[in-house]
C-alpha cells in the first residue's frame, strides 16, 4: 500500500489547529516553501471541488425531502412522491449545475476580458499603467529609491505586470477551476445525497416492512445523510464536526418541517 506524503499546506493547516509552532515552522523551511510555489506541493483536483460536491449535497438533501415531506404532509400516494422526487431530483440537479458552469464561466470571461484590456493599455499608455504601478506600491509603504526600484522591477516583465494590475488595482484572480468539473461536482453531490431521502419510497415497494414505515425510515435516513455532510463540510471548512453537522441537520430540518406543514395543510383547503 503507497501511503500520500502530506503536501506543506496540509501540515500548515494541521500545524495551525494544533497551535504547533514547531510543525508550522517544519512547514515553512526553505526547501517546503521552495517545492510548493514549484507546483510541487499544491491543492488537489479533489480540494478544488469538494466545496461544489457539499453545496449540491446540501441542497440535493434539502430539496429533495422537502419535496418528499410537502408530498407525505398532503398525503399523496408513494408512487407520486416518487415520480415527484425523482423529478426534483434530475431537473433541480441539473439547473444548479447550469448556474454554476454559467457563473464560472461568466466570471472567466470577464478576469480574460479585463487582462486583455490591461495588456492594452500597458501597451498603449504605457506612462499612465507605470504610474498606477507606483501608486500601488505607494499604498503598500514603499517610499524613494525602495519605490523606484519596486515599479522598475514589476514593469519589467509583462506577466508580473498584468498580475499586478489584476490583483492589486481590480482585486481579480484567475480561477484554477474549470466550470465543466465545477457543474459536475455540483450535480453528483446533488443527485448522490440528494437520493437518500426517496430510497426508502424506493424500497418500500420491495420490503413489506419499509412500506408500513416509509415517511418515518426516510426521515432517519435524511438524518443520516445530513450528518455525513455536516461531516465532509467540517472536512473542508476545518471546523467543529460536531458544530457543522448541528448546522446543517437544523437547516434540513427546518426546510423539511416547513414542506410539511405547508402539505399538510393544503390537503385540508383543496380537500384531498
Amino acid at each position: 500500500m503507497v501511503i500520500k506524503k502530506k503536501s506543506r499546506l496540509e501540515n500548515a493547516r494541521n500545524a495551525f489547529e494544533k497551535k504547533d509552532i514547531s510543525a508550522t515552522k517544519l512547514a515553512h523551511t526553505k526547501g517546503a516553501i521552495k517545492r510548493h510555489f514549484h507546483n510541487e506541493d499544491t491543492i488537489s483536483e479533489r480540494e478544488k471541488y469538494v466545496s461544489e460536491f457539499i453545496y449540491g449535497a446540501v441542497d440535493g438533501t434539502v430539496t429533495t425531502f422537502a419535496v418528499v415531506a410537502g408530498a407525505t404532509g398532503a398525503a399523496l400516494d408513494p408512487v407520486v412522491v416518487i415520480i415527484l422526487g425523482f423529478a426534483n431530483l434530475i431537473a433541480d440537479g441539473f439547473s444548479m449545475a447550469c448556474g454554476n458552469f454559467l457563473s464560472e464561466k461568466t466570471q472567466i470571461d470577464y478576469i480574460k476580458r479585463e487582462r486583455n484590456r490591461e495588456e492594452w493599455e500597458i501597451e498603449n499608455a504605457r506612462e499612465g499603467e507605470v504610474e498606477e504601478v507606483r501608486e500601488i506600491y505607494r499604498k503598500k509603504g514603499f517610499k524613494g529609491k525602495d519605490l523606484d526600484r519596486a515599479v522598475t522591477i514589476i514593469t519589467s516583465d509583462k506577466k508580473t505586470w498584468l498580475d499586478t494590475m489584476m490583483a492589486d488595482e481590480l482585486g481579480l484572480l484567475e480561477s484554477p477551476k474549470s466550470p465543466l468539473l465545477t457543474a459536475a461536482a455540483t450535480f453528483v453531490g446533488f443527485v448522490t445525497i440528494g437520493i437518500i431521502p426517496l430510497s426508502a419510497y424506493l424500497l418500500a415497494t420491495f420490503v413489506p416492512f419499509f412500506s408500513q414505515n416509509t415517511f418515518a425510515i426516510a426521515c432517519l435516513l435524511t438524518f443520516f445523510g445530513l450528518i455525513i455532510v455536516g461531516i465532509i463540510k467540517s472536512q473542508v471548512n476545518r471546523t467543529s464536526i460536531l458544530r457543522s453537522t448541528i448546522e446543517t441537520v437544523f437547516i434540513g430540518g427546518a426546510a423539511a418541517v416547513l414542506a410539511y406543514l405547508v402539505g399538510y395543510l393544503l390537503r385540508f383547503i383543496v380537500g384531498v
